[in-house]
């Protein structure tokens, strides 16, 4: 595929950005492409199955790290550092960091929408990436990629210092208020069958607190019950 001039100057910049220079440009258009701009550029793969990929190289680099690094952890403890790592708001700071957003291609309406900006738009991004570049250079250089743009939030998450459990921390402060009758419910899902998206709300009695989306029923419960919190805060 041939790749413009605009585009081109647009992921030297990125490469430059990253540290990492792809050697199939392909896999790094492929990982900044929006749905949104291949529906508008027929001819542009978008990111979701780069994201899929991503999504487990993710997994298997950061479970390899707490595992050699965290020998006296129980399964239980790493389960819970790992999906504080690899959460969208995680993997979203991660892609602010590194300014993913300002790289993307997004579509018109999805650009004057703040898509630049939204969470789950940067973490899959992210994944994405970390899939181009394991395509492109091996898992030596995905995990360098992860364990480099990732190394606060891995620090801070097994320090405790990251701690992401909200539906807890809601139903504490809901209690303490003497509300004891929470719930979740799944409003909507969207998207393929290979990149579902759920949104769920959280609340009391018949009022709503709070709107959530995720890749699954749980993070989306997560990110309701941060809403939730937001408001109260």
């Amino acid at each position: 595929m041939k790749i413009n001039r605009r585009i081109s100057s647009n992921i030297e910049l990125f490469e430059q950005k990253i540290n990492y220079e792809f050697k199939n440009k392909e896999y790094i258009l492929e990982a900044l492409t929006h749905s949104s701009y291949s529906n508008e550029n027929k001819n542009y793969p978008f990111n979701e199955r780069l994201e899929f990929l991503g999504d487990s190289v993710l997994s298997i680099v950061i479970s390899d790290y707490l595992f050699k690094k965290e020998t006296k952890l129980p399964e239980g403890e790493l389960t819970k550092i790992r999906a504080n790592i690899v959460c969208e708001e995680s993997l979203s700071e991660v892609s602010k960091n590194i300014h993913l957003g300002k790289y993307m291609l997004l579509g018109k309406g999805e650009e004057a929408t703040g898509g630049r900006e939204r969470i789950s738009i940067l973490a899959d991004a992210l994944e994405a990436v970390i899939a181009a570049i394991y395509l492109d250079g091996g898992i030596k250089c995905a995990r360098e990629f992860i364990l480099t743009n990732m190394e606060k939030i891995i620090n801070d998450s097994i320090k405790g210092k990251i701690f992401r459990d909200y539906k807890t921390c809601l139903q504490e402060v809901l209690q303490s208020n003497g509300e004891n009758n929470i719930w979740y419910k799944l409003i909507e899902e969207k998207g393929p069958d290979h990149n579902k998206r759920f949104v769920m709300e959280v609340g009391i009695n018949d009022t709503v607190l709070g709107v959530g989306e995720g890749k699954s029923k749980k993070d989306a419960e997560q990110v309701a019950a941060k809403c939730a919190l937001d408001k109260k805060m």
